[in-house]
């Protein structure tokens, strides 16, 4: 739970990677080089169309806007702004839209009139108002935790949708974080399996990769220019991304990719503000602000994403291997099963292949048992079925890490369980105890409840001032779905199928008959998609964050934050911990959570919220900012009214003999995760294709098949995976 700053001394073995600037991770394979080398951002050179440029400012500056509406709510202390769109050439003019919301004690008034003075304010406002913001910039909001901001330095906070990756329809900014002093923003996105009518007359598939991100990079755009230009109050240094399940996705990718020139083509084609052709073919990045070019980017200074379905492209073989680690998962198919082992060694290898190695003073842990840490620990995974049968085979420093992490998360929930209200807690025989016996409970005993199941949970939804709600267990909220309804709606073979395949189902396709039909066209698609689209970029390769964190023509962020249920079966949590290995390395401070007894999408709880997050990354990371620390819990006095208890029993797994130091064997923990595993294997590149399948598609075909890895592995065994394929027994 703790946070790791600085860099993580991942080593980089080979000088070409030193050369190159890329960070760890880095998966790039198409001449991957592609244009990016050579078209370098360039403010100098003549821009191929100038006059572009200027009817691109002059359209998107939203004081020429004269639909621009503002409502005010009363309950929050918010002025919302209407929906208005974000680029000059919209594909999908009700997707590519963005929403502000401002506090109100940022906001003198609407001025109605153009003369520059509020005429309508929040004593006379009576209904939605058209006219421009008049910004109070001596205002000061304090924070529920403490923080003081100003409409100048307002971090902003850009709400990533794009659930399963689908299309978000343009929405109202939500007035949930007025009262914290942050700017709100909510915006539209093309997704997978949308439509569009060409001038033809012919409807087309679009929405696929990389257009969901890039609309998102383009409602920043729009966002940060109009702060510049004084329409908006805000600090365009301090945009915080964040979103949950495939929206964490692409608040993570967001973050990840910030400004980087790979996007800038799709930008360019929809008409983004601040980012241009030069007439040599590189880009200018600058926005005239009061007569003078202004520095305009498309990245964030932060993120907080919860249950990041990223990166995809090693998430098939990060899921197999945490379930073969289990010995006691038993696969759906004889099929999956062998699939599994070989995506486990597949995965050892590709982890041994990055040559990672940590510092054990950056992580806090003594991954070689030498009773310090200070040591510079290589990361491994390793493999002797006779030593380490319990976990099929495999140990080593990485899994250690993984380990430590999961015992660190674990001991933090118990520290922290002083912090719970309105809980139901049992004690041994089953009987809720009196208030009189909870408001005894000390640390210990709480944390024993906890790891015994001896407790049920508040059931209104657990939510810290100012923080974000969060959904039941495995359930994504309802403003996150997008049109494609909510996950696990649809059978495989559909765009909105859950993130992934369920694991339910005795046999392998029912698309393919043959095990050589299925690979014909994994071949096909996979080789389509590697040829390049229009732009000659691989769309697997611009949705991986880990070819751009650290990489050179990236802005990397200050800091980032990913949440997951440690329960929760979506995404390897092997996924999340590469994540923060590569922006440890590039010297991003970096925080992972992984929530115990939490499902898919979890809030924070037990003290914890966002914008504590938030308000204290600003006041350690900014100038003006102070430090902000966590309120003392005060403990629960009364019992819940619940009458059985409906925790989780984790004490199979779990050494608890002291409370303040508990510990569990990575076989324990493998148990743990699999215990609710609900996805088959593979479970993304989806052999009937299954939903991030439709991410990768063209403008002719919905879905195609596009991970490599796999392919290999099809080819490399097919004498042993086809005999299996679609047997039962």
């Amino acid at each position: 739970m703790k946070k790791k700053t600085g860099l993580l001394g991942l080593a980089i073995l080979t000088s070409i990677f030193l050369l190159d600037g890329c960070a760890a991770f880095d998966t790039t394979t198409n001449s991957e080089q592609n244009d990016t080398e050579e078209k370098k951002t360039n403010t100098v050179q003549t821009l191929k169309d100038e006059k572009k440029k200027q009817d691109i400012e002059q359209s998107l500056d939203l004081k020429n806007n004269s639909d621009q509406a503002w409502s005010y709510s009363k309950d929050e202390d918010g002025w919302v702004l209407s929906i208005v769109t974000v680029v000059t050439n919209p594909e999908i003019e009700e997707q590519q839209g963005v929403s502000v919301c401002v506090p109100g004690a940022y906001v003198t008034g609407i001025d109605t009139n153009s003369d520059g003075k509020a005429d309508i304010t929040e004593k006379n406002y009576s209904d939605t108002v058209k006219g421009t913001l008049v910004i109070d910039h001596e205002a000061k909001i304090t924070s529920t935790n403490g923080q003081v901001y100003t409409a100048d330095e307002a971090p902003v906070i850009l709400n990533t949708g794009a659930a399963g990756y689908g299309s978000a329809k343009n929405t109202a900014a939500s007035t949930m974080y007025a009262k914290e002093g942050y700017i709100n923003v909510a915006c539209g996105n093309r997704g997978k399996q949308d439509t569009a009518t060409n001038e033809a007359g012919e409807e087309y598939y679009t929405g696929d990769a990389p257009l969901c991100l890039v609309d998102q990079k383009n409602a920043a755009r729009y966002v940060k220019y109009n702060i510049l230009l004084g329409n908006l109050p805000g600090n365009v240094d301090y945009f915080v991304s964040t979103g949950g399940s495939g929206g964490g996705a692409h608040a993570t990718m967001f973050v990840a990719t910030s400004n980087h020139s790979d996007y800038y083509d799709y930008e360019i084609e929809a008409g983004a503000v601040g980012v241009y052709e030069n007439s040599d073919g590189s880009y200018a990045t600058t926005v005239t602000i009061d007569g003078k070019e202004q520095k305009l980017s498309d990245g964030a200074w932060g993120c907080i994403a919860y249950s990041a379905i990223t990166s995809l492209e090693e998430a098939d073989a990060a899921m197999a291997f945490e379930y073969f680690m289990d010995t006691t998962y038993e696969f759906s198919t004889p099929f999956q099963s062998q699939l599994a082992e070989y995506l486990s060694k597949s995965y050892m290898e590709y982890i041994n292949g990055q040559d990672l190695s940590v510092s054990e003073a950056e992580v806090g842990f003594d991954l070689n048992d030498d009773g310090d840490k200070k040591d510079n620990v290589k990361l491994t995974i390793q493999y002797d079925l006779d030593k380490y049968p319990e976990t099929n085979g495999y140990y080593g420093s990485y899994l250690d890490l993984y380990l430590a992490e999961f015992t660190e998360n674990l001991q933090w929930y118990l520290d922290n369980l002083d912090y719970t209200q309105d809980w139901t807690w049992f004690n041994e025989s089953g009987e809720a105890l009196s208030n009189e016996e909870v408001s005894a409970m000390s640390t210990t005993d709480r944390a024993t409840a906890f790891i015994e199941g001896r407790y049920t949970k508040s059931t209104a939804t657990e939510k810290v001032e100012g923080g974000m709600a969060g959904p039941p267990a495995g359930e994504l909220p309802t403003e996150m779905m997008g049109d494609g309804g909510p996950p696990n709606s649809s059978e495989v073979g559909t765009p909105d199928a859950g993130t992934s395949q369920s694991v339910s189902g005795g046999v392998d396709s029912t698309e393919y008959a043959t095990y050589e039909e299925m690979l014909a066209a994994y071949k096909a698609d996979i080789t389509e998609i590697e040829k390049g689209d229009k732009y000659g970029n691989n769309l697997v390769d611009l949705y991986n964050p880990l070819n751009y964190i650290g990489k050179k023509g990236t802005e990397n962020p200050t800091w980032s934050k990913i949440i997951m249920g440690a329960s929760e079966g979506d995404m390897s949590l092997f996924s999340s911990l590469n994540l923060q290995l590569a922006w440890l390395d590039a010297g991003v401070a970096s925080t992972i959570e992984w929530q115990w007894d939490g499902g898919h999408v979890p809030s924070e709880i037990l003290g914890d919220s966002f914008s504590l997050f938030v308000d204290q990354m600003y006041g350690e990371y900014t100038e003006k900012g102070k430090k902000i620390d966590k309120t003392t819990a005060e403990k629960q006095g009364e019992n819940g009214s619940e009458s059985t208890a409906t925790g989780t029993d984790i004490s199979s797994w779990v050494n608890y003999d002291d409370a303040n130091q508990v510990s569990f064997t990575l076989a324990d923990i493998a148990a743990y995760r699999t215990t609710k595993a609900s996805k088959a294997i593979p479970g993304f590149d989806v052999i009937d294709y299954g939903q991030e399948d439709y991410v990768f598609g063209s403008t002719t075909k919905d879905a195609r098949h596009w991970n490599r890895t796999l392919l290999d592995i099809f080819e490399e065994n097919s004498e042993k995976l086809a005999p299996l394929f679609n047997k039962s027994e």
